[in-house]
């Protein structure tokens, strides 16, 4: 008989060799089918009820709510809550909702860093989701999850007590994206519970399918603020996380709530004094309660700068968002999390660019488990994995910043309960080898008489573990492990290294471009509401507004006669390169 789980990642395998699990082919989670759900119900005339996550106690979870709290609980649907429901009203903001009881501030952190990246944010909304054309009940989203993209259904019963939603709930009453979004993350994690403390690295990761880089703020790089940046300017999600206190969520006396999560929706700098200061803006997931020290909505500072940098940065508004200093950010957060599909901003020069190698493996007690160094008789066991660091050409290396290479560690839960799963304490060593002439693993005395050339800092229980290093040219071999011998979990090591341009699209750049062309076909084929295969002008005009971009009418007049010939209309092939060429050159004029 194989090793558990040998036969599921066989499954698994073959699913992602046919395309399953991929961006533009999600899995179905729990094999729960939307379109053939939804026509269901609206061929028997029903409301969708979801019998894998239904609308009793068993989806929020255990001592989340008072046990008085939890006999109130009545699921209702969203015409019972608020006349006139919409999926959304006026788009998508991170003003749009609070948060509830659940404990998931990092989720909602992450949220706010999503409503920044349309594109990313269709992706997993489905687009524009409705309560009108074809209603039944049923919503589904879209998340990845540990290598593969699930499709998530979900009915549209929420938790209420008295009337009011008692999780995430909209601050315009019948606008329902919030509520729905974090039911199907709730049923991914198991329940409402399941979400209770997390890091915003996790959600933005489950929102993109990308890599994150984590900087402890206690040692902070010097250029912090560039590659922050540099970080926004590559649309790449952040957040960042204060130290815990001595209870949860205490105010602090400025402003900043201990042990909580919070977005980055922002980086300038302005000049104060005939000065130049460097300035974050970071949201509150509450939506109230702000930073009261420097730079805050009611600091004498701002009188300081130009009306013109006042007039466009200040809002003295109770809305949870402030601006802080990168000093003071420093001195009173704990880390920041920037989650990205590749981390090109860690370099200024763009002829520096990195490439991905992706592996999924598994501990296996007896045969791959071997455990940390600690453990020298049995640590060779482990898988091992080679990379070759390559020398970078001129034009890169006089500008190649202090990393070449970055890796992650990513454990796969034992149970379908985020809260119930056990976390093994992680970590990988980098050794430097010569693979000439060698075949095979590396054996017990090679490990015995060579120490790594690079390690994870700590082994800690944590989903994912990631290093930044700087290697010199050459071979190596990675060793991912947990901390003790015969422990039993599958895990992804995704290894990103630089390279100098070659003029050539690499597996990330391919990607990010698949993502980015399956995106505009999507919002494409939602605006050709005639199914006529083509978009007129003011088709084209939502078109490129739910992209994410701006124009004005001359522009728009122009790009139809470019793109749309005399005709005026503009097909598939050619909006998907309009929409391409207008996110490169946006991404030109902002660096």
């Amino acid at each position: 008989m194989p090793p558990p789980g040998v036969c599921m990642s066989i499954m698994q395998a073959r699913d992602k060799n046919d395309g399953i699990g991929t961006l533009a082919n999600p899995e179905k989670f729990n094999n729960q089918d939307f379109q053939q759900l939804k026509q269901f119900c609206l061929s028997n005339g029903y409301k969708y009820i979801d019998d894998r996550f239904p609308p009793d106690n068993s989806s929020i979870g255990e001592e989340l709510l008072s046990p008085k709290d939890m006999c109130r609980v009545k699921w209702l649907r969203p015409a019972e809550i608020a006349k006139r429901p919409c999926f959304t009203v006026d788009g998508i903001s991170r003003f749009d909702y609070g948060q509830g009881l659940a404990g998931n501030c990092w989720f909602l952190a992450s949220i706010g860093a999503l409503t920044f990246q349309t594109c990313i944010m269709e992706q997993v909304l489905h687009g524009q989701q409705s309560f009108e054309h074809d209603y039944c009940g049923i919503f589904h989203f879209k998340f990845w999850r540990f290598g593969r993209w699930v499709d998530v259904v979900i009915d549209d019963k929420l938790p209420t007590i008295d009337g009011q939603l008692i999780f995430v709930h909209s601050k315009t009453p019948n606008e329902f994206w919030p509520a729905l979004m974090e039911k199907a993350y709730a049923k991914v994690c198991g329940s409402y519970a399941d979400m209770n403390l997390g890091n915003p690295s996790e959600a933005m990761m489950d929102f993109t399918g990308g890599v994150y880089i984590t900087f402890k703020l206690a040692d902070a790089p010097p250029n912090l603020w560039n590659l922050l940046f540099r970080a926004a300017k590559c649309n790449s999600l952040m957040g960042c996380e204060t130290p815990p206190g001595v209870s949860r969520n205490t105010v602090a006396p400025n402003g900043l709530v201990r042990g909580h999560a919070y977005t980055l929706t922002g980086i300038i700098q302005l000049m104060s004094k005939g000065r130049p200061v460097n300035l974050i803006r970071v949201y509150n997931p509450w939506g109230r309660v702000e930073w009261t020290g420097d730079w805050s909505d009611n600091s004498s500072l701002w009188q300081t700068v130009s009306p013109g940098d006042r007039k466009t940065c200040l809002s003295v508004v109770e809305d949870g968002e402030f601006w802080i200093t990168v000093e003071d950010f420093c001195k009173h957060f704990r880390s920041v999390d920037i989650c990205c599909l590749c981390p090109d901003f860690l370099d200024k020069n763009p002829a520096c660019h990195w490439t991905a190698t992706v592996h999924e493996g598994r501990w296996v007690t007896g045969t791959t488990a071997g455990g940390c160094l600690n453990f020298p008789d049995t640590f060779w066991i482990n898988p091992q994995y080679q990379v070759k660091i390559e020398g970078l050409k001129k034009v890169c290396s006089e500008t190649q910043g202090d990393y070449n290479i970055l890796v992650t560690l990513m454990q796969k839960p034992d149970k379908r309960n985020r809260r119930l799963a056990k976390t093994l304490h992680i970590g990988f060593y980098i050794f430097g080898v010569s693979m000439k002439g060698h075949r095979g693993k590396f054996p017990k005395t090679f490990f015995k008489t060579n120490v790594p050339v690079a390690k994870t800092e700590k082994y800690i229980d944590s989903r994912t573990v990631m290093g930044l290093f700087w290697l010199n040219p050459g071979e190596y071999l990675i060793v991912p492990t947990s901390f003790n011998p015969d422990e039993t979990a599958s895990f992804i090591l995704s290894i990103f290294s630089k390279t100098s341009v070659t003029g050539r699209l690499n597996s990330v750049e391919f990607l990010r471009l698949w993502s980015k062309a399956t995106t505009y076909k999507d919002i494409f084929l939602h605006s050709d509401v005639d199914r006529s295969g083509y978009l007129s002008v003011s088709q084209l005009r939502n078109a490129i507004m739910s992209s994410g971009i701006r124009l004005t009418d001359n522009l728009l007049n122009l790009i139809a006669l470019r793109y749309g010939g005399t005709s005026g209309i503009v097909s598939l092939g050619s909006f998907i390169s309009l929409v391409l060429r207008m996110d490169r050159m946006a991404s030109r004029f902002t660096m």
